[in-house]
C-alpha cells in the first residue's frame, strides 16, 4: 500500500516499514507530509502494529528538510498552514499507539532530523549526518527541533548544533545521544532487527515506559515517582502483566497482543 511518495509494507508480525521516496532529497513538502499521514492512518487502522520503521529509498538522504522551493512561493498564512502540517506529523508520530524507529544513513537535516527525533528511537548508518541548519535561511527549527533536541543531547550541545548549523557525523551523534544505535552496515536492516526485538515485549508496558521517561523532563522527582507508581499499578490491573507473570511462572513465551 502507498501514496505517491511514501510506501509502506508489513515486514513481520507487528512491524510496518514506511519508506520515503521523493527525489531528489525527500524534501518535506506537502506530498511527503500527506504520505506520512496516510502511512500513520494505515498503521493505526491495522490495530496490531507495534513498531513502525521509517527509512528512505534515496541513497544519501533520509530527508533533507523543508521544501524550500515551496516556501519561496507562499504567503504568511500558507507558511503557517505548512508549519502546522509538519508539526502535526511529528506530534502524531511521537504520541502514536505504537513505537517507532528511524533508520538513517544519509542526510537528516532540518525537518528530516525533526521527523527522526519524533520517533521513539533512531538507528544510524555510517554515512548519516544530522543537523538543524534553519538559521542559515533566517528561520528556526519549527517542527519540534528546539524542544526535542535539547531533551536528547542537552542545552549546550543543542545550541551548538542549531546556532552553527553544522552537520553532526554518525559517531558523534551516538556519543551525544542523538541516535541510539550505530551500525557499520545497513541501517534499515539494523532498524528492522531492533523492531523485531521491540515487538516481542508488551506494547502497553513499553508505551508506559516512554510516557514515564518523558514525564521526567516536566515533573519534579516526587511527582515523577508518583506517576511511575500509577503507571505500574494501571499495568498490573488492566495491562498485559497477568499474561507476562503467568508466562514467567510457567516458563513459556508470553502471548502478548
Amino acid at each position: 500500500m502507498d501514496s505517491e511518495v511514501v510506501t509502506w509494507k508489513r515486514e513481520a508480525h507487528g512491524i510496518l516499514h514506511v519508506t520515503l521516496a521523493r527525489p531528489p532529497a525527500n524534501a518535506l513538502g506537502t506530498p511527503l507530509l500527506d504520505g506520512l499521514h496516510a502511512a500513520l492512518d494505515a498503521a493505526e487502522a491495522a490495530g496490531d502494529v507495534k513498531v513502525v520503521v521509517i527509512s528512505s529509498a534515496l541513497d544519501g538522504f533520509f530527508a533533507a528538510g523543508a521544501d524550500i522551493k515551496q516556501l519561496s512561493t507562499i504567503d504568511a498564512a500558507s507558511f503557517a498552514a505548512y508549519g502546522d502540517r509538519m508539526r502535526a506529523v511529528n506530534d502524531r508520530l511521537a504520541a502514536a499507539p505504537f513505537l517507532s524507529v528511524a533508520a538513517v544513513d544519509g542526510l537528516a537535516l532540518g525537518g528530516g532530523l525533526e521527523l527522526a527525533m519524533a520517533c521513539t528511537l533512531r538507528v544510524s548508518g555510517p554515512r548519516a549526518r544530522f543537523g538543524l541548519p534553519e538559521v542559515k535561511i533566517g528561520l528556526i527549527p519549527g517542527a519540534g527541533g528546539t524542544q526535542r533536541l535539547p531533551r536528547l543531547v542537552g542545552r549546550g550541545r543543542a545550541l551548538d548544533i542549531m546556532l552553527t548549523a553544522r552537520q553532526v557525523p554518525a559517531a558523534e551523534a551516538l556519543a551525544i545521544g542523538l541516535v541510539d544505535r550505530l551500525t557499520d552496515g545497513d541501517a534499515v536492516k539494523e532498524a528492522l532487527t531492533l523492531a523485531g526485538e521491540l515487538a516481542t515485549a508488551s506494547l502497553p508496558a513499553q508505551l508506559a515506559v516512554v510516557r514515564t521517561v518523558d514525564a521526567a523532563f516536566d515533573l519534579t522527582a516526587e511527582e515523577g515517582f508518583a506517576y511511575e507508581a500509577d503507571q505500574e499499578q494501571e499495568l498490573f490491573e488492566t495491562g498485559e502483566a497477568a499474561e507476562g507473570i503467568a508466562a514467567f511462572v510457567a516458563k513459556r513465551r508470553p502471548d502478548f497482543a
